[in-house]
């Protein structure tokens, strides 16, 4: 089988990207990344979903981004709850969230990347979303396309001619479409966790960015939405 690094952050999207990895045939190697965030039960999620979805082995890096703060998922600055559209922004100029954790994606990518040519893999897959997602800048189908010309740039792999690739294959779905493609391969959302501020047995606040996104990928879906929240 061929080798894939699969980044697995504990929530839904990268738990539906891990079980295409595996509908793909590769053995997957799954990676996630304790950067600093609020709360580690989606670490926690992720160890079981590696597990019940087949992969190969799992292995998280310790990244402090913490220590630039900068991020309310990095930083003592609160998490944004109930947002609704500003009727006073400026239609013509994008409005990045302080749920962002600066160059969070481009580090991930990066330590994946380490990995892949370690393991001799010229695959790796992420989550990243376009769609139904909170407007981070790096999630957009630009910066997939320039990190991957980064990759074959700047690796003793890509210099080679390995012809590494990143796949981002929920870039251009929408929540509902990513709950339906995960219930088609079996991945048991209840294990996973998407809540900015999950309490320590992972529950949810059903108030975030992340919370309101996947409620409401399951209602546009209309399949039973087994998220834990908090009382």
């Amino acid at each position: 089988m061929k080798k894939a690094v699969v980044l697995l952050s504990g929530g839904m999207d990268s738990a539906v990207v891990v079980a295409m990895a595996r509908e793909q045939g590769f053995a997957v190697h799954a990676l996630s990344v304790r950067y600093g965030q609020r709360h580690t039960s989606e670490l926690e999620a992720a160890d079981r979903v590696a597990t019940a979805l087949g992969a190969v082995e799992h292995k998280t890096v310790h990244v402090d981004l913490r220590s630039i703060g900068g991020s309310a998922l990095t930083a003592d600055i609160d998490v944004p709850l109930d947002t609704q559209a500003n009727p006073d922004a400026d239609p013509g100029v994008e409005h990045i969230p302080v749920t962002y954790v600066p160059a969070r994606n481009t580090i991930m990518l990066s330590v994946a990347l380490g990995w892949a040519e370690v393991l001799g893999a010229t695959d790796i897959f992420c989550g990243v979303n376009a769609v139904d997602y909170s407007g981070y800048p790096d999630c957009r189908p630009a910066f997939i396309q320039a990190f991957e010309q980064l990759a074959n740039l700047a690796t003793k792999a890509g210099v080679e001619g390995a012809g590494l690739r990143i796949h981002a294959p929920l870039q251009m779905l929408s929540k509902a479409d990513i709950v339906r493609e995960g219930v088609r391969l079996g991945v048991d959302f209840s294990q996973t966790v998407s809540c900015y501020q999950a309490d320590d047995a992972g529950r949810a606040c059903g108030h975030c960015d992340a919370c309101r996104l996947r409620a409401d990928g399951f209602v546009q879906a209309g399949v039973a939405d087994p998220t834990r929240y908090v009382p």
